[in-house]
């Protein structure tokens, strides 16, 4: 019991974390349909923002996860917060100057401070307690990671997502003057919310300089990993993990795209109902925001969906086996997938955006049901899974690649194989405990 006690404070501090870095990864989403504008981007084009920001988890994760067996959790978390920082510091000169691989330098730079916090806070949490309850634990801590992300697309709707972009060839019908201005607005949209993270960060990482937290002991990484890709189980776990994101990252970044498509901005319109819902977020109203906005406020519910699953899941996976729970629950996001490709309207909306409470727990089950056994293997198992949050990466450029060649229908048949694997990897993990099949 006194062992719970004195876990409560740096979990919580750690919870924080949880928080911070699903509200930043969920704000640069609301980005990419702005960005698409702004530099007359194709689909393609606009998923390679997910491209440089997940693919820092591929060259960080094991390089993290060996620093950090160097200069320890503490510093390694302030060393992240300050890294993620710089990063969004990195947006005010390339929103003024306009210049695209400035803003992709700057994702690459937050994603790295990122990596460095997931590296260390995933298998942490797993460690404050009992192992058997290391499932309920993570998933807790990603239910305030999920409130980041439920909160975030309603400041990007008001912030970055609030007024239209002008086409190149209305700038082109602007007088000097007038372009500058409207140059500073744009930039403006983009420099005070990331403006104000970056402080909120700063003031974070000065938080934990002086938050005492349980040291535990660490294995030396040079010879270890080696032994962590004999476990089959981490590496299948590994697979899913890359498959979750990605799938997760695609729906979250084209989701705006697929609901203009879909004129879902008229029909929001035209409801009583859908409007007042709007309009408790939208303080300009429906009729003065822009579509990409009105549809931007209801991508909250698709984040808020994973929290509350989340919330749940903690106390699921603690009466249920969590790998059944991640079967069921990949299950259900296929159904809803192939319910929203065939439908229209707001049936097609509302089934996609319910897609992410049944995400809720997949991130946090699969890493714990991957790590469970390893032992003081743990970081370096999480090295290996965090670097496969790299799905992020590759999978949206995928889906904005089959959008542009095909349709929305045809890239919802990839996340649809994406879930299909984490239904095959629960599967596997509910076999392995049943029949306790050794690695």
């Amino acid at each position: 019991m006194a062992n719970k006690t004195s876990y409560r404070v740096p979990f919580i501090f750690l919870t924080v974390l949880f928080f911070l870095w699903g509200f930043i990864t969920v704000l640069v989403d609301s980005l990419i349909p702005r960005l698409r504008e702004v530099f007359t981007l194709t689909y393609f084009q606009a998923g390679l923002v997910q491209f440089a920001f997940f693919g820092a988890y591929f060259l960080l994760s094991i390089p993290s996860g060996y620093l950090l067996s160097r200069i320890g959790y503490k510093k390694g978390l302030i060393l992240g917060l300050c890294t993620m920082a710089a990063g969004c510091l990195l947006f005010y000169p390339a929103a003024s100057l306009r210049l695209f691989s400035l803003f992709m330098l700057g994702y690459f730079i937050l994603a790295a401070g990122i990596t460095i916090l997931q590296v260390a806070a995933n298998p942490y949490v797993t460690i404050l307690g009992p192992e058997e309850t290391a499932s309920s634990r993570l998933n807790l801590s990603q239910a305030f990671n999920s409130l980041g992300t439920a909160i975030a697309p309603a400041i990007g709707a008001l912030f970055i997502l609030g007024d239209k972009v002008k086409s190149s060839e209305e700038i082109e019908f602007l007088t000097e003057a007038q372009r500058q201005v409207y140059f500073t607005s744009e930039a403006s949209a983009v420099q005070i919310p990331f403006l104000g993270i970056a402080v909120f960060i700063g003031i974070i990482a000065l938080i934990f300089a002086f938050v005492n937290l349980p040291k535990f002991q660490d294995s030396d990484p040079s010879n270890n990993y080696g032994l962590v890709f004999k476990s089959r189980k981490l590496i299948l776990g590994a697979i899913g993990i890359f498959f979750y994101v990605g799938a997760e990252v695609a729906i979250g970044s084209y989701i705006i795209n697929y609901f203009l498509s879909l004129d879902l901005a008229t029909t929001i319109r035209e409801s009583e109902f859908m409007r007042t819902i709007a309009e408790l977020i939208l303080t300009s109203g429906v009729t003065n925001s822009t579509d990409m906005a009105v549809v931007g406020v209801f991508v909250t519910f698709y984040w808020s969906g994973a929290m509350v699953g989340r919330f749940i899941g903690s106390y699921l996976t603690k009466i249920v086996s969590p790998a059944v729970i991640l079967s069921v629950f990949a299950s259900c996001a296929i159904g809803l997938i192939i319910i929203s490709g065939f439908s229209t309207g707001l049936v097609a909306m509302w089934t996609l955006l319910a897609v992410g409470l049944f995400n809720s727990i997949m991130f946090p089950t699969i890493f714990s049901l991957a790590l469970d056994g390893l032992g003081e293997l743990k970081p370096e198992g999480s090295g290996i899974l965090c670097t496969m949050i790299v799905g992020g990466a590759i999978i949206p450029p995928a889906f904005g690649f089959l959008i542009d060649t095909f349709n929305f229908n045809a890239a919802l048949i990839l996340v649809i194989f994406c879930y299909a694997y984490i239904l095959f990897y629960g599967y596997y993990s509910k076999r392995k405990i049943a029949y306790t099949i050794s690695d």
